[in-house]
C-alpha cells in the first residue's frame, strides 16, 4: 500500500479492517476477564469494573505513546528523512520506559484511595486490588508493546498486531479458568489469575512484536549513534504525546465519576454497568479501527504536504463510522438483554446491564465524532487540540452531567439519558468545529530544520 497515492476510500478499508480485527479480539480479552468475573462472583465482577478507571492510566499511556510514535515517524515517512525516522524510534522506546515506571508508582501507591473514592465495599475494594497491583507491576510491558509498534503502524502494517492480539486473546482463554479455579497443579488464584493470564499474554505480545520490530528494514539500519538521547527528539514526543496522556487519563475520571453515581444504587448496578460497557466497547471496534487507519494516512501525507488527501480521509472515515455505529446501535438495543444474560444470572445484574444497553444504542452514533476528528487532530501534531477536546468529554462534561443527575434525583436510567443529551451537544459542537477548521485552519506544514544528532 502506498499511503500517499493509493484511493483514500479503498486505504481506509485495508488499514481499518485488521485494526478492527486485533481490536476485536482485545475487547473479546476483556470480555473473557469479565465473564470469568462474573464466575467467581457478582463482588468480582464489581471489584473488575471498578478497577478499570485505575487500569486505564495503562490505556491512556499507551494511547499517547503510540500516537506519538505513529504520527512523529509517520511524518518523517512522508518527509522522506530516514534520520528522523530512526531517531523517532530509538527515543519512543526511552519514553515508554520512563512513563511505564510512572505509571507503576501511581498505580501502586493510590488504588486503594481510588477504590474508596468510588463508594466501594471493603470486599470489592480487596479483590480490585489483587487484580491491579499485579498488571501496574507488569505495566511496562504494556507501554512498550504499542511503543515498538509505533514503527510498524507508521508504515501502515496493522496485520502485525492483529495477529498478535488474537494469540494473546487464546492464551487469556486458556489461562483464565486454569488459574482463577485452579485447574490441574495450579491453586486457586481467583481474580489474581485474570491479572496474572493477562502479564504472561502480554510478555508473549512483547516477544513477537520485538522480533517483527528488529526485522525491519528501517531498524535494521540503526548504528549507536541513533541511541545517543537528544533533546529534540524527546521533546517532540513530549509535547505530542502528554497531551494525549493527560486528557485520556481524564477518562478514568469519567468512570470514577459514574460509577462514584451508580454505586448509590448498588454494587450489582455496578456490575451491571460493568458488563454493559464491555459489549459498548466491541460495537465501538469499527471506530477505534477506523481511527488506527487515518492516524497513519493523514500522518504520512501531512508530512507530504498532501492536504486535500488529508480532508478525504477524515469526511470519508466520518460517513463509513456513522452508519457502522447507526447499524450497531439498532442491533444493541434488540438485544441488550441476550448480551447481558452471558455475564450473570442474577436477575439485578441483568437489568441494570440492559437498562445502560439500551441508553447506550441511542449514544453510540455520536461517538464516531469525537475519537475520529481526535485522530485527525493528534496525526496533523496538534494534539493539544485533541487534549482540549478530551478535557471537555471525559472531564467537564461527566461532571455537568453528574451535578444534573444530583439536582434531579435522578435515577440510574435519568443518569444516562442525561449523559446521551449532553455526549449528542459535544459531539455536534465538535463537528462544526472541525470543518471549520479545515476549511480555514488546515494548511500546509512549514518546512522543518532538522538537528544535527
Amino acid at each position: 500500500m502506498d499511503l500517499l497515492k493509493d484511493n483514500i476510500p479503498l486505504l481506509v478499508r485495508k488499514l481499518a479492517l485488521p485494526a478492527m480485527v486485533g481490536m476485536l479480539f482485545q475487547t473479546l480479552y476483556n470480555i473473557v476477564d469479565t465473564f470469568y468475573a462474573g464466575k467467581i462472583s457478582p463482588e468480582a465482577l464489581a471489584a473488575l469494573s471498578k478497577s478499570f478507571p485505575i487500569y486505564f492510566i495503562i490505556v491512556a499511556s499507551s494511547i499517547g505513546v503510540t500516537v506519538a510514535g505513529t504520527s512523529l515517524i509517520g511524518n518523517s515517512i512522508g518527509e522522506n528523512n530516514k534520520k528522523n525516522i530512526l531517531n523517532y524510534f530509538t527515543h519512543i522506546l526511552y519514553f515508554a520506559v520512563l512513563v511505564s515506571l510512572l505509571i507503576s508508582f501511581l498505580g501502586l501507591s493510590f488504588s486503594d484511595d481510588v477504590f474508596r473514592l468510588m463508594v466501594t465495599t471493603k470486599e470489592v475494594t480487596n479483590l480490585g486490588l489483587e487484580y491491579t497491583n499485579i498488571i501496574f507491576s507488569g505495566s511496562v510491558l504494556f507501554i512498550l508493546i504499542v511503543a515498538l509498534n509505533s514503527m510498524l503502524h507508521a508504515e501502515g502494517d496493522t496485520k502485525t498486531y492483529r495477529n498478535v492480539l488474537i494469540l494473546c486473546f487464546f492464551i487469556n482463554l486458556i489461562l483464565n479458568p486454569i488459574l482463577i479455579f485452579g485447574l490441574f497443579f495450579f491453586p486457586v488464584l481467583g481474580v489474581k489469575g485474570i491479572a496474572i493470564s493477562t502479564i504472561v499474554s502480554q510478555l508473549v505480545a512483547f516477544i513477537i512484536i520485538l522480533l517483527k520490530v528488529v526485522n525491519n528494514k528501517k531498524v535494521k539500519e540503526i548504528t549507536i549513534e541513533y541511541f545517543k538521547p537528544k533533546l529534540f527528539y524527546f521533546i517532540n514526543i513530549f509535547f505530542t504525546s502528554m497531551p494525549i496522556i493527560v486528557s485520556i487519563f481524564a477518562y478514568s475520571i469519567t468512570s470514577a465519576i459514574v460509577l462514584a453515581y451508580i454505586g448509590q444504587s448498588g454494587e450489582y448496578a455496578v456490575a451491571g454497568y460493568g458488563a454493559g460497557t464491555r459489549l459498548e466497547q466491541v460495537l465501538l471496534l469499527p471506530i477505534l479501527g477506523i481511527n488506527t487507519a487515518i492516524i497513519s494516512i493523514i500522518s504520512q501525507n501531512f508530512g507530504a504536504n498532501q492536504i486535500d488527501r488529508i480532508k478525504e480521509a477524515y469526511f470519508t472515515s466520518i460517513k463509513y463510522s456513522f452508519f457502522i455505529m447507526l447499524s450497531s446501535g439498532l442491533i444493541l438495543y434488540l438485544f441488550s438483554d441476550l448480551f447481558m444474560s452471558f455475564f450473570s444470572k442474577d436477575p439485578i445484574v441483568l437489568e441494570y446491564g440492559s437498562s445502560y444497553l439500551k441508553i447506550c444504542a441511542f449514544i453510540l452514533p455520536a461517538y464516531p465524532i469525537f475519537f475520529l476528528s481526535n485522530g485527525l487532530f493528534m496525526a496533523i501534531k496538534k494534539s493539544e487540540n485533541a487534549m482540549i477536546s478530551n478535557l471537555f468529554r471525559n472531564g467537564f462534561n461527566p461532571l455537568l452531567v453528574y451535578f444534573i443527575a444530583k439536582y434531579f434525583n435522578a435515577s440510574f436510567e435519568s443518569f444516562f439519558w442525561i449523559w446521551a443529551v449532553v455526549n449528542w451537544i459535544f459531539s455536534l459542537t465538535y463537528l462544526s468545529i472541525l470543518i471549520f477548521y479545515l476549511k480555514n485552519k488546515l494548511y500546509k506544514p512549514s518546512t522543518i530544520v532538522n538537528p544535527q544528532p
